[in-house]
């Protein structure tokens, strides 16, 4: 085997990405507080063609060099909006039809490859603070909890792996139904 040249990955410029259609998800960063996390989540939601990512609460935004230093250009290729509340955030997103999952461990939560999305709705992934999780008034404005299911003593993982792992669950369904 011969690994691919970044020429031969027909990548996109960030004005073709900008043009290119997305799937219907939306990220949202409940008060993460590691740039670095950040920074990767931007790059995995360029990765898999998300709406948009909204930061909110404590989370930092671009443009900084800690951002920057994961995201590898992704936070100018992904859109993105600071947003103070989440709360108030996830209550607009619900006006507009969104459904609002938290990935959070939480009672009656639905292991992550149990979840079943439909091409034809729009969904809104709320990936929670480091240490506390999705604050539980955001909890209580969710549609849904996923939790992706976990078998060693660490019931936790680093919210942009945990994060990684969702956001490519949602798209592959939501990009398979699309394309069918």
């Amino acid at each position: 085997m011969k690994k691919t040249t970044t020429l031969e990955m027909n990548r996109h410029s960030i004005d073709s990405y900008k043009s290119t259609p997305k799937i219907p998800l939306v990220v949202i960063l409940d008060n993460v507080r590691s740039l670095h996390n950040v920074g990767a989540i931007f790059r995995t939601s360029d990765a898999f063609l998300i709406e948009k990512i909204y930061l909110c609460g404590i989370t930092s935004t671009p443009p900084h060099a800690e951002i920057h230093k994961t995201a590898l250009g992704a936070e100018f290729s992904v859109d993105w909006s600071y947003e103070e509340d989440t709360v108030t955030l996830v209550e607009r997103l619900k006006s507009d039809h969104y459904t609002i999952m938290a990935l959070e461990q939480v009672h009656g939560s639905i292991s992550m490859e149990n979840i079943q999305l439909l091409p034809h709705r729009k969904y809104a992934l709320i990936l929670g603070n480091e240490v506390k999780g999705v604050q539980q008034s955001v909890v209580d404005q969710c549609d849904l909890c996923i939790e992706i299911p976990q078998y060693g003593t660490k019931h936790s993982l680093n919210v942009s792996v945990s994060g990684g792992i969702a956001i490519y669950q949602c798209a592959t369904q939501l990009i398979k139904k699309t394309q069918a």
